[in-house]
């Protein structure tokens, strides 16, 4: 338990999140590379709107220097991306709609994840995040959902792979508690959560059964497949986030799933 003089002292001073984001280079994909440091501006800008720091860091500096460069953050924010190589799960390379990988930054992140785990940091993982979680607490991923389904606009231009879509949420207390029990969502993913990492629960659904957010039994770590920052998304859902993880400073061992 907390004391109410610890919670204000909690909440007196503004807490730093750490935003990791791929790369900010991606000379062979000039119009993903500018959709992608637009998504994560906004999510900078909502994060300052909400009463965080911010330190935004690129994760392809490796492990060593990103977790360096994020170790002094109270939060921590790992945005989407590039598919995740698939040999941190076991997979073959070689599948259906394989994109390119960012090794360099899988092995950074997940470094960042697995620390935070140690250290009970408040961490949230939006769609490449939210996999890079499951990944690190040893689940799996599918590669590949298939030319038929809502969870991304196929062979449009990137500004428009945004696709929306319900989601349905846990009915028990949470993390995710105060967006209601179905929202519609923005997301641009062809990969989803398959067997879920050690401590994890699934907190949320899409229609078509896909897990669209997790989160560990025991620790302040939380993922969304989905985009909450991009441009046509329910900012208020972003910031219930972003707060709910200022909430985790102070309760950081609130246990959220069954």
């Amino acid at each position: 338990m907390h004391s109410t003089w610890e919670v204000a002292m909690a909440s007196s001073r503004r807490s730093t999140l750490a935003v990791i984001e791929v790369t900010r280079m991606r000379p062979e994909a000039p119009d993903y590379q500018d959709f992608s440091a637009a998504l994560v501006q906004n999510a900078v800008d909502r994060a300052i709107g909400t009463g965080w720091d911010v330190v935004r860091t690129p994760a392809d500096i490796g492990p060593a220097a990103l977790l360096d460069a994020v170790g002094g953050a109270d939060g921590v924010l790992i945005m989407g991306g590039e598919d995740i190589a698939p040999e941190h799960y076991g997979v073959r390379r070689g599948y259906p709609n394989e994109g390119i990988h960012r090794p360099l930054a899988d092995e950074a992140q997940l470094a960042v994840i697995r620390r935070a785990a140690q250290t009970r940091t408040p961490l949230l993982g939006i769609c490449r995040g939210h996999q890079l979680i499951n990944v690190a607490f040893g689940g799996t991923l599918i590669t590949d959902l298939g030319e038929q389904h809502e969870h991304r606009n196929e062979d449009v231009p990137i500004q428009r792979v945004l696709n929306p879509h319900a989601v349905d949420i846990a009915a028990e207390p949470g993390y995710l508690a105060g967006l209601g029990d179905r929202i519609t969502v923005e997301s641009a993913h062809h990969q989803a959560v398959e067997r879920l990492g050690l401590g994890l629960g699934a907190i949320a659904w899409a229609p078509d059964g896909v897990i669209e957010a997790v989160a560990h039994r025991e620790l302040p770590i939380t993922g969304v497949q989905w985009h909450p920052e991009a441009p046509r998304a329910n900012a208020e859902h972003f910031d219930a986030l972003l707060l709910g993880l200022q909430a985790q400073l102070v309760a950081p061992d609130v246990v959220r799933v069954a």
